[in-house]
């Protein structure tokens, strides 16, 4: 049996995607798309099969396949008569300011879950009907053209993309973060960035923004505020730091900066605090050191 793979450049960083492309198999050849991301192959003429280790899908003219990179399969012209194709590529992965996190989280998802990865979709369906109309255009580029195409991706999963997560999963995103919380030190999150703390959370920022707010009590910015003052109080009251070097270990970009930040929160300059508490906490460790019994 013969088999034809896909000449495609999809894993080269400049190769171009959300490009129509045609394909055509004599009776009995084979194709392996070899292509990442997510593809949507339409039969246009003949018919075939989609053919994984165990399973075998028929795919009559007008029909689409939407299927995953991860998808091991290839596709199968009939014996009797050749099959004609088009097919194009998305690849969200250069679509990052497009897609969102949680659209992103989405497709990723999707190409692990088996009913979704692979789909057949009938000649009827809405999708395969567009696909038609669009692969007899013409001219097949333009940024309009290739929008229409990323169009039919999102309506191949009918609407998922876009319906907001249920009322679980907004639980799980919840639950997600208070682990999260619980489990890591003050200093390690004030080294993460919001998009870093969405992207472990796996949920949108903008999700994670009103998800953090009701568990805290208060946004991820005031929360890293908090935080840097808090470590702020503890160096000055615990170290011979320069208060400038305080400023810089607790995460403020300039000494005015924090400042101006400590006093509008304390009442205090930072040396006047130090000098308050910084002395009571010596004279505690004085007094203790003399409380101590004598080394034998």
């Amino acid at each position: 049996m013969k088999t034809l793979d896909a000449v495609s450049d999809a894993h080269q960083p400049y190769a171009p995607h959300l490009l129509v492309n045609q394909l055509s198999l004599e009776a009995g050849r084979e194709w392996t798309p070899r292509l990442s991301g997510w593809t949507l192959i339409q039969v246009t003429s003949g018919s075939g099969y989609w053919m994984e280790e165990q399973s075998r899908q028929e795919l009559p003219t007008g029909s689409v396949l939407l299927t995953s990179g991860n998808v091991p399969g290839r596709l199968l012209a009939s014996r009797l008569d050749s099959v004609g194709l088009h097919y194009f590529n998305v690849m969200p992965e250069r679509l990052m300011g497009l897609f969102t996190q949680g659209e992103h989280d989405f497709l990723k998802d999707a190409a692990l879950r088996r009913e979704l990865a692979c789909q057949l979709l009938p000649p009827t369906h809405p999708v395969a009907a567009k696909m038609k109309k669009l692969c007899l255009e013409p001219t097949r580029d333009g940024l309009l053209f290739r929008l229409e195409l990323l169009e039919l991706l999102a309506e191949a999963f009918g609407g998922a993309m876009d319906r907001p997560a249920p009322h679980e999963l907004q639980l799980d995103v919840r639950e997600r973060l208070e682990a999260f919380l619980s489990e890591t030190p003050p200093a390690a999150l004030l080294e993460l960035s919001f998009e870093e703390l969405a992207r472990i959370i796996h949920c949108t920022p903008r999700h994670l923004s009103r998800v953090f707010c009701d568990l805290v009590g208060m946004s991820f910015r005031a929360k890293r505020a908090e935080l840097r003052l808090a470590r702020a109080r503890e160096l000055l009251a615990t170290s011979q730091s320069k208060v400038v070097d305080v400023a810089m270990k607790s995460g403020y970009k300039s000494l005015s900066l924090f400042n101006r930040m400590f006093t509008r929160r304390h009442g205090i300059s930072p040396g006047g605090w130090r000098q308050k508490n910084g002395d009571l906490k010596a004279a505690t460790h004085r007094r203790n050191g003399r409380s101590r019994p004598a080394a034998n």
